[in-house]
């Protein structure tokens, strides 16, 4: 029997990250495990510019974080927040795979939730996979989400998150 205590879903804000999110939000809630969800925000000091104008930089890295946080916050549901004891946490990194996979090891985590956007091959090679790094890197089991393009995702849960009139 697969008994998970926590889940990890991570966040860019973007659809397959919402496809995460309702795999991970179902799962936490079937589990009676608490829900982290985790967003990776660029590390906006790590820029070449930095160097150069370092006050103004730590401005945007502060604004990039809080943002990120309003964003999260407003991902979760009531549910999320009671039933699922909803954690919200923004870490700053130039390689979001490794701060996920760092984050799940901290909280010994039990699933990891990433999306994916399924880029071809020609794509992949060029950009990287965050959600394939995770695969290969993560200390526990990891579930790679696509953007519902399938019957696995319902149709109401997919525009719950994605609604119209939700700020990005």
């Amino acid at each position: 029997m697969i008994v998970l205590h926590s889940v990890l879903v991570a966040t860019d804000f973007g659809p397959a990250s919402d496809a995460a999110l309702i795999y991970a939000r179902d799962l936490a809630r079937t589990f009676e495990a608490q829900l982290h969800v985790l967003h990776v925000a660029d590390n906006a000091r790590a820029t070449p510019a930095a160097a150069f104008y370092p006050d103004t930089f730590h401005d945007v890295q502060t604004q990039l974080e809080e943002s990120a946080r309003h964003r999260l916050g407003r991902l979760l549901t009531m549910d999320d927040r009671s039933v699922s004891r909803a954690i919200v946490a923004v870490r700053r990194s130039s390689v979001p795979a490794d701060a996920i996979v760092a984050y799940a090891k901290e909280q010994r985590v039990g699933l990891i939730v990433v999306g994916t956007h399924g880029r071809r091959a020609v794509s992949h090679l060029l950009l990287g996979s965050v959600a394939e790094r995770v695969v290969r890197t993560a200390p526990c089991p990891v579930l790679v989400a696509r953007v519902a393009q399938y019957d696995a995702v319902a149709p109401d849960a997919v525009s719950e998150v994605a609604r119209p009139g939700r700020a990005e």
